[in-house]
């Protein structure tokens, strides 16, 4: 699984939909303009998220992007799976020789440590998030 800015600006953007589920669509422009970005590279971001079925995004002069479902049932995976895809963090493309089996030993490790960081970012939600910052304020 891996992590790249696009990731970061997507979990944010999901928490900020989050924080405005009770109102309109929230605008590109909006969601942007808070995380100093660029609108049309936010979109490409946003168009994964709507594709992966996490987000609903509303066309005309008052359209935006909202959340699908609650906040609690969109898990960190969710999102990083949509942005991202389900590659594996790491794949070797040695030749292990001196193993019986041919198999990358490293690779291996790290893809139990990414089974252990899978199940714990299905876990955490937007609403853990949201439910986090109602508590600081």
């Amino acid at each position: 699984m891996k992590y790249s800015k696009a990731t970061n600006y997507a979990l944010h953007s999901m928490v900020h939909l989050a924080m405005e589920s009770d109102r309109e669509a929230v605008r590109v422009e909006d969601l942007a303009s808070r995380q100093h970005l660029s609108p049309s590279y936010l979109s490409k971001i946003l168009t994964k998220l709507s594709k992966a079925g996490l987000i609903t995004s509303t066309p005309g002069v008052n359209g935006g992007y909202q959340l699908l479902g609650s906040p609690d049932s969109c898990s960190f995976l969710d999102i990083i799976q949509a942005v991202e895809g389900q590659e594996a963090m790491l794949n070797c493309t040695m030749t292990h020789e001196n193993t019986h089996h041919h198999e990358c030993l490293i690779e291996n490790a790290i893809s139990e440590a990414e089974v252990k960081m899978q199940e714990v970012l299905a876990q955490k939600t937007i609403g853990d998030i949201l439910k986090e910052v109602h508590a600081r304020h």
